[in-house]
C-alpha cells in the first residue's frame, strides 16, 4: 500500500523551511525527507521533527559546493578525505533525527580521470561508508540521475547504479530509485521495478517531462504504485516534484492515500 512522504525542498516552499514541517503535518503526511540539512542545527530539525509527528526518511550526503554546480564527489579521485568527513557530519544528523537512510551523491564525471578510476574510488568510498553507517542500522542509497537535469553526472542509468552497489557488495547499500529520472533515461518502468526489487531502497517520483504533480504527464502512477506493492515495497515514496502553482491546490493526486487506513 502505497504510503508517501513530502520533500520539503520541492514542496511547501510558499513559506520558510521550518514552517515546512507544520504545512505537511497539516496537509497529512507522516513521514518527510528534503535534500540537505546543514543549514540547520540538529537539535531544531529534531524538535520540528518531534513537534508535527514526522518521520525523517531521507536526506542527502553533503554535495560539495553545490552553488557552483558540485553534485557530491564520492566517485571524484582525490577526494577521498573529505568524502569521509562528509560521512561523519552525516552520521550525526542521521543520528539526531533518527534517520535511517541517506543518498550519497557521486558527483559529476572529472575529465583529468579516467572512467574506471571513477568506478574504483566511488566503491571505496561507498564501502567505507556503508560500514559506518552499518553500525547505526542506517541504509545507503545510491541515486542515477538523467543526463539531460545533470549533464556528466556519473551514474545515470539505474542497471548501472545496481551493477555498481554489486560491487561495492555492502547488504545496507541500496538503489534510490527516483521514476522520473528513471522513466527519462530507462523507461520501461514496469520491467525495471520488478527486475531490480531486491535491490531498491527507496522510491521518489514527479511526472515527466516537466518534473510537476504525478498525475501529470506520461507515467501511469497508479498502474506503478501497485507494481511496487506486487514487488514487495513497502517503505515511503518521496514526493520529489516542483507543484505547477501553490503545493497544497497540487496535493489532490496523494489525499486519498494520505487518509487511508494502514
Amino acid at each position: 500500500m502505497a504510503k508517501f512522504a513530502a520533500n520539503l525542498s520541492m514542496l511547501f516552499t510558499e513559506v520558510p523551511f521550518l514552517d515546512r514541517f507544520e504545512k505537511a503535518h497539516n496537509a497529512g503526511f507522516k513521514a518527510v525527507e528534503f535534500l540537505f540539512p546543514y543549514g540547520f542545527e540538529a537539535q531544531t530539525l529534531a524538535q520540528t521533527l518531534e513537534k508535527y509527528r514526522l518521520e525523517q526518511v531521507l536526506f542527502n550526503m553533503p554535495p560539495g559546493d553545490w552553488d557552483t554546480g558540485e553534485r557530491g564527489f564520492a566517485a571524484i579521485p582525490g577526494r577521498e578525505d573529505e568524502f569521509q568527513q562528509s560521512v561523519e557530519i552525516t552520521l550525526t544528523y542521521a543520528i539526531a533525527l533518527n534517520c535511517k537512510k541517506v543518498h550519497a551523491m557521486s558527483g559529476l564525471i572529472d575529465p583529468r580521470f579516467s572512467y574506471d578510476e571513477h568506478v574504483s574510488t566511488f566503491i571505496h568510498n561507498i564501502r567505507y561508508a556503508a560500514d559506518v553507517f552499518a553500525k547505526h542500522d542506517i541504509a545507503l542509497m545510491i541515486e542515477p540521475l538523467n543526463n539531460r537535469d545533470v549533464p556528466n553526472y556519473f551514474v545515470a542509468h539505474q542497471r548501472v547504479a545496481v551493477e555498481l552497489i554489486k560491487q561495492v557488495d555492502r547488504a545496507n547499500v541500496k538503489l534510490q530509485l527516483d521514476l522520473y529520472h528513471a522513466q527519462i533515461m530507462d523507461g520501461d518502468l514496469t520491467r525495471l521495478i520488478e527486475d531490480l526489487a531486491p535491490y531498491i531502497g527507496h522510491i521518489q517520483i514527479a511526472s515527466v517531462p516537466e518534473r510537476s504533480e504525478p498525475s501529470e504527464g506520461e507515467i501511469n502512477y497508479p498502474h506503478l504504485f501497485s507494481v511496487l506493492d506486487e514487488s514487495g515495497y513497502n517503505s515511503w515514496i518521496g514526493c520529489e516534484y516542483n507543484p505547477k502553482n501553490n503545493t497544497e491546490v497540487g496535493l489532490y493526486w496523494v489525499r486519498s492515500y494520505l487518509y487511508q487506513k494502514n
